[in-house]
């Protein structure tokens, strides 16, 4: 079940929405593919969970030092206290509302418009017995198929925005043939590979659509990422992670000196590594706590 479009309201369409055609071929077939809740949908989810969680259930609800909000589910989504946004998209509240719309029972003290209830990191580790801790992580624990469903539908919806963000034709021609080289493989079935990368570099790093997620005028997101690529046919998720290190190499140079970015670096490559196949097992690929989001 698909969200309406105000519930992914920061995928915000430019005027030229029309032009991201090229993206609905692809949106489908994802989409498809996410209600198939097949293995391939099931590893999908685990891989994500150990790059953001470690695959563990106690950091379904976990906050990092030095952040300013709480991580939850797989994903390791953003959750904000009051008062407390940050440049970063608070996506918590989306996730609620498609857990609600798909039938899931919230606790009764939770819906999509409240705020994270800890103020601090110091607080949130005082509340270990606090019941809405415990209710959370069953909660999430309880709806990995249904997060899985959710970071599949934010890529779908994130394609044509994508898309419709490059006016000029040949651009935008470009950047859809990238993503068909990702998202299917040679036979023209969805490659689950595919899916994997470009569903985890949008959970990890964003779209590359908001104009407040750049340091001195440039983005990180999948848009960066899919500008970035040499156009290599033959391996294009090779590309793709080849560009993907790159652009977050130039975030971290670009970041602001305080931030200490660089400290990230290593772990942010270790897990884009992860997209061409390099044979690894996955538990062993991907479990480095210097993988996870850190501040997105």
């Amino acid at each position: 079940m698909a969200l309406g479009a105000a519930a992914f309201g920061w995928l915000v369409l430019a005027p030229g929405y029309a032009a991201a055609a090229p993206a609905e071929a692809a949106v489908a077939d994802l989409r498809a593919f996410a209600a198939a809740a097949d293995a391939e949908v099931e590893r999908l989810g685990r891989r994500i969970w150990l790059n953001e969680a470690a695959g563990r259930r106690d950091r379904l609800v976990h906050w990092l030092p030095g952040e300013n909000h709480l991580s939850l589910g797989i994903g390791h989504v953003i959750w904000y206290p009051e008062g407390g946004r940050d440049r970063f998209h608070e996506s918590f509240p989306v996730l609620l509302a498609f857990l609600r719309q798909r039938g899931v029972r919230l606790p009764a003290w939770l819906t999509p418009r409240d705020a994270c209830p800890w103020r601090t990191r110091v607080e949130f580790l005082a509340a270990a017995a606090d019941p809405r801790l415990i209710e959370l992580r069953e909660l999430l624990a309880a709806t990995v198929a249904d997060q899985v469903a959710f970071l599949i539908e934010r890529l779908a919806r994130a394609l044509p925005a994508i898309l419709a963000t490059t006016p000029e034709e040949a651009a935008r021609a470009r950047l859809a043939s990238r993503l068909r080289g990702i998202l299917y493989a040679a036979d023209g079935s969805i490659e689950p590979d595919g899916v994997y990368a470009l569903v985890d570099y949008v959970n990890f790093k964003g779209e590359g659509t908001l104009p407040a997620e750049r340091y001195r005028g440039e983005g990180w997101g999948l848009l960066q990422v899919l500008d970035a690529m040499a156009d290599r046919p033959e391996a294009d998720l090779a590309a793709f992670a080849d560009a993907a290190a790159a652009v977050l190499a130039r975030r971290v140079a670009l970041a602001p000196a305080e931030r200490r970015e660089a400290r990230w670096l290593g772990g942010w490559l270790k897990r884009v590594a992860t997209y061409a196949d390099d044979g690894r097992p996955e538990d062993e690929a991907t479990a480095d706590p210097r993988a996870r989001r850190e501040s997105s």
